[in-house]
């Protein structure tokens, strides 16, 4: 897997066909985990984890194709009315067993939203796997975890009112740095699986000009096929960023 640096732009060009521009950063909504195994008539819990697998294979072939940011929807806020036992579970045993994996390939993780709610123990183990893997340069995983688009907006404008900024120094610039996905360049591309058409609070934000793709197929059916297709998509589209 080559190694990228995202600290630093990156050629908007696909080097193996300089007329396809890559997304720089995309994220990813994974619906239909749960309708998956339903269908497969496994346990809920089984949808989940194919669903971590899925996401894993889908970054790392994001990486490969010279993309260095992959975000992805993993806990949102109103998850907490459903699935929240197996998803902290799944959270722990991912930070426990794969984080040394993701070290030794280079890889940064970052998770991004509210530590309120979690127990201290996951809480402990998020800031551990950040901090072991910051200095890595061979791509970023960035996972939404007990986030919502609107509650990290509220909490951004929070912590600029804690600081004691004027209202007259307030602006874009100052926000996207108060917001969890700070340091993060906004997404080129969202693609949302599960047939589902919509963002459902998820990078409200940073979301202002991304390009959408929504596909048919249940998140743990998405392969490296379908990941070309939603980046043959993105080549063709013009960017206008409102101009």
């Amino acid at each position: 897997m080559p190694m990228l640096n995202p600290a630093e732009p990156t050629d908007p060009t696909n080097p193996a066909d300089p007329a396809n521009p890559l997304p720089r950063h995309v994220a990813v909504i994974p619906d239909g985990n749960r309708r998956w195994a339903k269908r497969q008539g496994l346990k809920l819990a089984a949808g989940h984890k194919a669903g971590y697998d899925t996401l894993k294979r889908s970054a790392y072939a994001a990486f490969a194709r010279g993309i260095p940011y992959v975000t992805a929807y993993g806990f949102s806020t109103e998850n907490w009315t459903r699935t929240k036992e197996y998803l902290m579970k799944l959270a722990g045993w991912v930070l426990k067993h794969e984080a040394k994996s993701y070290h030794a390939d280079g890889i940064r993780i970052r998770i991004l939203g509210s530590r309120e709610g979690l127990d201290a123990s996951l809480a402990k183990a998020i800031d551990r796997v950040e901090e072991l893997t910051r200095p890595n340069t061979g791509g970023t995983i960035s996972i939404c975890f007990n986030y919502g688009g609107r509650r990290d907006l509220v909490e951004a404008v929070q912590r600029i009112v804690r600081a004691g900024t004027p209202a007259g120094r307030i602006n874009e610039q100052t926000i996207a740095a108060a917001l969890s996905s700070a340091g993060l360049p906004d997404p080129d591309l969202i693609i949302r699986t599960g047939g589902e058409q919509r963002l459902s609070n998820f990078l409200n934000w940073e979301a202002a000009y991304a390009e959408l793709y929504f596909s048919d197929k249940l998140w743990p059916d998405f392969d490296t096929t379908e990941l070309d297709r939603a980046l043959a998509s993105y080549a063709v589209r013009k960017r206008n960023f409102g101009s």
